[in-house]
């Protein structure tokens, strides 16, 4: 994993500040936008952070719940607007108080599995919070939302998922921080939205049965008090410490066609999935 991680030079491009009111569904453009340029070698290995407003995240399945309009529309009098991702999982909350990291690989010259993706993010949030050593495990939690066999936790509580996108010989590994706020809060809300979007009717697809007791944020299970800027300051100088070079990068002239494609692609996507 820190072979992946040492790189000669690094592109850090944030958008924890910039991407707030922003659509999420900009963010997964971007990521499949870096996929190419990573992948193809148009650009180095690249860390994005990103954070977006009162947004929750579906995935494929939960777009296939009995009564999804109906769980879309209590999702909208909370104040969060619904997407759909094009990547794996369910349901996610995205907040101010809510990181987003993508870790931006080419598998063009060595391949990289999708266990070693994992590991690779797992070993980066280990190494970016060193009071946590020892604590931070990978295992599914039951009863999380968006459950899977790379949930990150401290003392059996969720703080953090992990996702990959694979496009054009590149990866994005993208994890989710609960930095700030409550994590049960947030796992309620999700919680709310299942049981509005299944209401007792049998599904062939299994969703989560949502236990908010079991989702925390960094700050309830280290009693600290990080800000995402604090997180955005570490990330920044892990990165120093693990290449030659950091170069910030956002959006290049020569990416902007690219990404306009992209993003009209997660557009489409999103927008037939919505209404489908």
């Amino acid at each position: 994993m820190d072979v992946l991680l040492e790189q000669q030079t690094w592109r850090f491009w944030d958008q924890s500040l910039s991407g707030k009111s922003r659509s999420a569904l900009e963010s997964f453009a971007a990521d499949d936008l870096l996929c190419h340029v990573v992948g193809q070698g148009q650009s180095p290995a690249t860390v994005r952070t990103w954070v977006h407003d009162q947004t929750v995240v579906m995935g494929i399945q939960d777009h296939r719940l009995p009564f999804v309009e109906e769980a879309q529309d209590f999702l909208r009098t909370r104040g969060y607007n619904p997407i759909v991702r094009n990547s794996g999982g369910l349901a996610v909350v995205l907040d101010e108080g809510v990181l987003n990291i993508s870790i931006v690989l080419s598998e063009k010259e060595n391949s990289i599995d999708i266990p070693t993706g994992y590991e690779v993010m797992l070993a980066f949030v280990q190494q970016l919070f060193p009071e946590a050593q020892g604590k931070i495990e990978a295992y599914e939690i039951v009863g999380s939302y968006c459950p899977g066999s790379y949930d990150l936790s401290i003392g059996g509580k969720k703080f953090a998922g992990i996702s990959q996108r694979r496009l054009r010989q590149g990866i994005a590994v993208q994890v989710y921080l609960c930095v700030e706020g409550s994590g049960s809060e947030r796992a309620r809300l999700i919680q709310g939205f299942y049981e509005v979007g299944v209401q007792g009717e049998d599904t062939k697809f299994s969703y989560p049965s949502i236990k908010p007791e079991v989702m925390a944020s960094l700050n309830e299970l280290l009693q600290a008090t990080f800000t995402v800027q604090d997180v955005v300051i570490r990330i920044q100088q892990l990165l120093h410490q693990r290449s030659e070079q950091v170069v910030s990068q956002s959006l290049m002239q020569e990416e902007a066609e690219l990404y306009r494609f992209y993003l009209e692609r997660v557009l489409k996507r999103n927008q037939k999935m919505l209404e489908g």
